[in-house]
């Protein structure tokens, strides 16, 4: 296409996500579609080709798909206002539907509101570097690139920096700084003071004293950091942004390398424009978010496959399910997403919500400014003659709140149902009310007022139903966004409620680098009655498992100083049958891949408590030699499988194992209990 002229390459592309976006709603919608989908989808499409889109939609969904078709990678159901799109619904970008829940399309896109789209997805934590790759393949790597962020200099790092240049104490360094306050008094207007050194300056006498200072390392430290505050300290890659363009990116911006973030031994492109910049030079940004939630999904589901041999359809659990509901009730929501603050789970307690809805809502509302409404919406839930709608006809966008206005859509929705507002006018009201632009929330006011006067409704009613929305919709949220995250958050508490085991294995083998964090996740198992077993050579894996007894086996990975290459032998050399001493161990394991530091972790962690016949203060034991047991069965185990080699290569091939006999295992004193813990610990 490159040859033809824009408007009909965008036409092209028009039709063909036409196209897809109508195979994808008889799937989802059935055939034949409503009258209701089709006036969506047609309205959607127009927008998009108007606006000159329809590309950008292509690519987002070709990406997504690959991802969970082709590549394995866990896909969040889609986060921000792109989820009130039911085109985004029908090509898989998303997967809420948003005429089920009232989601708005023109909170995403309106021609009203000449924004770029922006879509951010998010992949599975392991997942996100390889769509990334993908993407680098299909488009060309030259046409892609990181977006760079620049880190700047600020005022006490100035300090610090030209002080350790001008070899001024550490001492007296680290004074200036702390002379510094965290807020500056403010200025004699009354306005506040910016923290900066030229303001600090005024209200520090320290810092005065510095300036004026005899010592010329102390002058120059200030005089120079005063310099320096601001500037660009360092460079970094943006977490998320990244950049797809139809030809090279060096065509339109400068680029540099920089370590891959996903792949450390690779290098990849970074646009030396930050983020601020870089729409403007005509490239659109699209954003690539790990999730670390998406990962313990994924982890859990494959948890559940391995030990009852049912596949979990998240996309399609039972939205209804009872023990979900329960979980909520009693707020034992440590562990799943979005809802396991402590004071999330006093009010789920007192809410007690028995359907999706009430999740949305307490999603929104948990946040600073809603959170003041939440007493009154738990009211309102459990006395539902509480429940009142200043114009009845209201009822039909706020039945699932009780009655408050609760989301951004909310507003919209009833703008144009009281006063006739169009699509485009009710989107500049909830962004003019959000961002608190009084100015515009004004001069919208008599259209409401107006508007609803001519509808039948009585104007004072009208007037209380504005001032509502401006003490409200100001802290209101996207409905949207708060949709698709309380949907991964249910997702977590169906799995925890109905695969418990399972799912915090999942949690626990997602946190193995944190052992505060594994400790926490420990003591919530333990609330649940779920067991989890130490380290055993002979049952662990990697990660955090459950046995046929259904209790959670502690993954070897999670001991420290056992990598994944020792645990790896470890599992594939009992495949044949379990070991059955620590002898058996070393004569199987590979010693490419395991060392004895390895072998030490795993004593001190109860790895070998299983074989009989010894304890833990024996592999440590050394008696006259001067050698420790455990390192005695090791000689022994690479002096077996030096023989075995030999004996393979000769004539006859046999080892008489007589020739090598086993160590023997010392007579010693257990450890008392604390000793063995401490050493666990380590």
């Amino acid at each position: 296409l490159g040859g033809y002229d824009k408007i009909y390459r965008i036409k092209f592309e028009a039709d063909y996500l036409g196209k897809l976006a109508y195979d994808g709603a008889k799937k989802l919608y059935g055939d034949p579609l409503s009258e209701e989908v089709k006036e969506h989808i047609d309205f959607e499409l127009h927008v998009m080709k108007t606006m000159g889109f329809p590309g950008y939609f292509l690519i987002v969904q070709d990406f997504i798909n690959a991802a969970r078709n082709q590549l394995g990678v866990w896909v969040g159901p889609g986060r921000g206002s792109a989820a009130g799109s039911v085109v985004a619904y029908c090509l898989g970008i998303t997967k809420i539907d948003p005429l089920k829940y009232d989601l708005l399309f023109e909170r995403f896109l309106n021609p009203d509101r000449v924004n770029l789209p922006d879509i951010d997805t998010d992949f599975d934590d392991d997942g996100r570097g390889k769509v990334l790759r993908w993407v680098m393949e299909k488009y060309g790597a030259e046409n892609c690139a990181h977006i760079i962020t620049y880190s700047s200099m600020a005022m006490k790092n100035s300090i610090a920096d030209v002080a350790r240049v001008e070899k001024l104490p550490l001492e007296r360094a680290n004074a200036l700084k702390k002379a510094i306050p965290d807020r500056l008094p403010d200025a004699p207007d009354g306005k506040p003071r910016k923290l900066n050194l030229k303001n600090a300056l005024e209200c520090v006498p320290e810092l005065r004293e510095a300036e004026a200072s005899a010592d010329p390392r102390e002058r120059n430290t200030i005089k120079y950091a005063r310099m320096l505050e601001g500037t660009i300290r360092g460079t970094g890659i943006h977490a998320c942004g990244f950049i797809i363009s139809r030809n090279p990116i060096s065509d339109h911006v400068p680029v540099s390398t920089a370590d891959d973030p996903d792949f450390p031994s690779l290098k990849c492109a970074v646009t030396q424009y930050d983020g601020h910049v870089i729409e403007s030079t005509g490239l659109i940004k699209m954003d690539f978010l790990g999730l670390k939630t998406l990962s313990e999904l994924k982890e859990a589901c494959k948890v559940v496959k391995q030990t009852t041999g049912i596949e979990v359809d998240l996309d399609n659990i039972p939205i209804d399910d009872e023990l979900t509901y329960k979980l909520y009730q009693d707020g034992r929501t440590i562990g799943t997403f979005q809802f396991e603050s402590p004071g999330m789970q006093k009010h789920l307690k007192e809410l007690h919500p028995t359907v999706f809805e009430d999740l949305i809502a307490m999603n929104a509302l948990y946040r600073p400014g809603p959170m003041d409404y939440i007493p009154e919406f738990i009211r309102r839930k459990n006395d539902p003659s509480r429940i009142s709608y200043d114009i009845p006809c209201m009822e039909k966008y706020l039945k699932d709140t009780y009655g408050i206005t609760v989301y951004q859509e909310q507003v919209m929705l009833l703008s144009r149902q009281l006063a006739g507002f169009t699509r485009g006018q009710s989107d500049a009201l909830r962004k003019a009310m959000g961002k608190k632009k009084k100015a515009i929330v004004d001069q919208m006011k008599p259209l409401f007022i107006s508007g609803g006067e001519k509808n039948g409704y009585d104007a004072k009613i009208l007037e209380k139903i504005w001032a509502d929305w401006e003490k409200f919709a100001a802290y209101a949220f996207n409905k949207s966004h708060s949709t698709c995250y309380a949907w991964v958050g249910y997702q977590t508490a169906y799995l925890k409620a109905n695969y418990p085991a399972e799912y915090m294995a999942a949690v626990l083998s997602n946190n193995m680098g944190d052992i505060k964090t594994i400790t926490f996740f420990l003591e919530e198992c333990h609330r649940m009655g779920v067991k989890v077993l130490p380290p055993d050579v002979n049952e662990s894996l990697y990660k955090f498992a459950v046995n046929k007894n259904g209790d959670i086996r502690f993954g070897m990975g999670a001991v420290k100083g056992v990598g994944k290459a020792a645990v790896d032998t470890i599992v594939e050399n009992r495949q044949e049958h379990p070991y059955s001493s620590i002898f058996d161990l070393a004569k199987r394991v590979d010693y490419k891949n395991i060392n004895k530091k390895a072998f030490e972790s795993i004593a001190l962690a109860g790895g070998f408590d299983s074989f009989a016949g010894t304890h833990r203060a024996q592999y440590f034991y050394a008696e006259a030699d001067g050698i420790p047991f455990l390192e005695k069965a090791i000689r022994f185990g690479n002096k077996y499988q030096e023989s075995k080699n030999s004996a393979q290569m000769s004539l006859f091939g046999g080892i008489d194992e007589a020739e090598i006999p086993e160590p023997v295992i010392p007579k010693c004193e257990s450890w008392d209990y604390i000793e063995q813990l401490r050493r666990e610990k380590e």
